[in-house]
């Protein structure tokens, strides 16, 4: 049997802190909790967990603390921020910190679990709600051939995968099954010259194209 994935859980309320375990525990092994800065970093260097749900604010400090402490250890782990905060400031400032995610509290706790898998898969979860904040992160990436060589079809996939839905949640809202849009976002990756979600949904809002609600 292949070992479950581990998680460390970061947030200085108790009952927050339970609430994840509890929507995680059945997935990933929970390996460590932390309530504060510099416990955090403590209990991941300890752990070494493949990931980190991590908030922004505590009473000792900010997360980007965190992942700047444990990205100079050398450390592989990818953080998945769940905050109550979408603040310009706390957004860009955890974007930039490196954070692989970026989801609100109010995510609903059935998804979280495919969201964490998503991030540690190697994707970008990030809440529709903040997802325009990217846009302060890099202005300078490259974001490959106009987008309005997609088909309408791929254009729709756009529409939902760089507002931060999973593969499963936009194949469910398209009607199509996972590797439809698996073999989609292939052929939108080859056809912007892009190769993340990030790049991705720079180029969806520099292009206007999420103006809308979709």
């Amino acid at each position: 049997m292949m070992a479950r994935q581990t998680i460390v859980l970061v947030d200085d309320h108790d009952i927050l802190r339970a609430g994840s375990a509890k929507f995680l525990a059945d997935r990933f092994e929970i390996v460590g909790e932390a309530s504060d800065v510099g416990e955090a970093i403590k209990v991941i260097l300890d752990t070494e967990p493949d990931g980190v749900l991590l908030d922004v604010r505590m009473p000792s400090g900010t997360g980007d603390a965190v992942v700047a402490a444990v990205r100079e250890s050398g450390s592989s782990a990818r953080f998945l921020v769940l905050s109550v905060s979408a603040e310009r400031d706390d957004v860009v400032r955890m974007l930039n910190a490196g954070v692989d995610g970026y989801l609100l509290k109010s995510t609903l706790g059935e998804q979280l679990g495919d969201l964490v898998a998503e991030m540690l898969d190697g994707g970008r979860p990030i809440s529709p709600q903040i997802a325009g904040f990217m846009l302060d992160i890099d202005d300078a990436v490259d974001t490959g051939t106009d987008i309005e060589s997609l088909t309408p079809r791929e254009r729709e996939v756009v529409q939902y995968i760089a507002r931060g839905y999973s593969y499963r949640k936009t194949a469910e809202e398209l009607f199509v099954s996972v590797k439809t849009v698996e073999t989609h976002m292939g052929h939108i990756f080859d056809k912007l010259g892009i190769a993340s979600r990030y790049e991705l949904a720079m180029k969806a809002f520099e292009s206007g194209m999420l103006s809308d609600d979709a």
